[in-house]
């Protein structure tokens, strides 16, 4: 191959150029020019504007539209229409959340799904009232009623007669999923009306009937509970252990028989 006398001048130049430039300088130069050249034909990613969007839309939603449940008001707002002329009964749907300490952080998931549903459940004819329990927030009144997070509470409410008469609500109780449950399940408990086939709930802590209702017993339960729940797991192992150690040596040290009185004789 033939070279112009230009290109041979100029070689003597580069080589002595590239010596001066380190090796290490020269693979980062390099090593730089493609990052940024694979950067610059990669376009970002785009974001999901419309999900999130729908996301935000259903949960404020959901918040126009369902009521917050405290120990202090659930008995207020749980109630029927006053326009309503008896005998007529009043429907609510509660959903029953919660955090990291009462859900361990996995009720996110059915919370999406319930805000979801919650604009369709609320255009089905008849609907019933939403309303929702935080028992991170309320964590008594869900002791008191011996609930957990994920769940929902159907209350079935009879406006009292004239004499002030009424039967007793219809409660039915139903525990979520808290990894598998979506907007199909609530459609198929609430639309469907599935939630007709659970069978009432009866039992002691009923919200309204149950015997620890009738003797004022439910908030010192629930105090009892919460306080449990706060204590320490080895506290429980020492007491225990105290008292079977104290018991036990009672049982094999029953005691000397009492001493006799100073200057008494001695029977004989």
């Amino acid at each position: 191959m033939r070279f112009s006398s230009t290109l041979l001048l100029a070689l003597p130049a580069i080589a002595v150029a590239e010596e001066q430039i380190p090796l290490l300088d020269k693979v980062k130069g390099f090593f730089n020019k493609a990052t940024a050249a694979v950067s610059s034909a990669i376009p970002a990613a785009p974001s999901n504007p419309i999900n999130a969007a729908t996301q935000k839309a259903a949960a404020k939603a959901a918040e126009a539209i369902q009521h917050p449940l405290t120990l202090e008001n659930w008995r207020e707002v749980l109630t029927v229409d006053p326009t309503a002329s008896p005998p007529t009964t009043q429907d609510w749907l509660i959903h029953v959340t919660g955090g990291n300490s009462t859900c361990f952080g996995l009720c996110g998931n059915a919370t999406k799904a319930w805000n979801a549903s919650l604009p369709i459940m609320a255009a089905k004819a008849n609907a019933p009232k939403f309303a929702y329990l935080d028992c991170e927030k309320e964590n008594i009144l869900c002791n008191s009623w011996s609930v957990g997070a994920p769940s929902i509470y159907w209350f079935s409410i009879p406006k009292p007669l004239a004499d002030q008469s009424a039967p007793v609500p219809v409660v039915r109780y139903q525990p979520l999923n808290r990894t598998s449950t979506t907007a199909e399940t609530y459609k198929k408990l609430i639309i469907d009306n599935e939630i007709a086939n659970i069978a009432p709930y009866e039992g002691l802590f009923h919200p309204f009937n149950g015997e620890l209702q009738k003797f004022g017993l439910a908030i010192p339960y629930a105090y009892a509970t919460w306080g449990f729940s706060k204590m320490p797991s080895w506290l429980p192992m020492i007491l225990v252990s105290f008292l079977s150690r104290s018991f036990m040596g009672k049982r094999l040290n029953p005691g000397a028989p009492a001493a006799a009185p100073a200057g008494a004789q001695p029977a004989r």
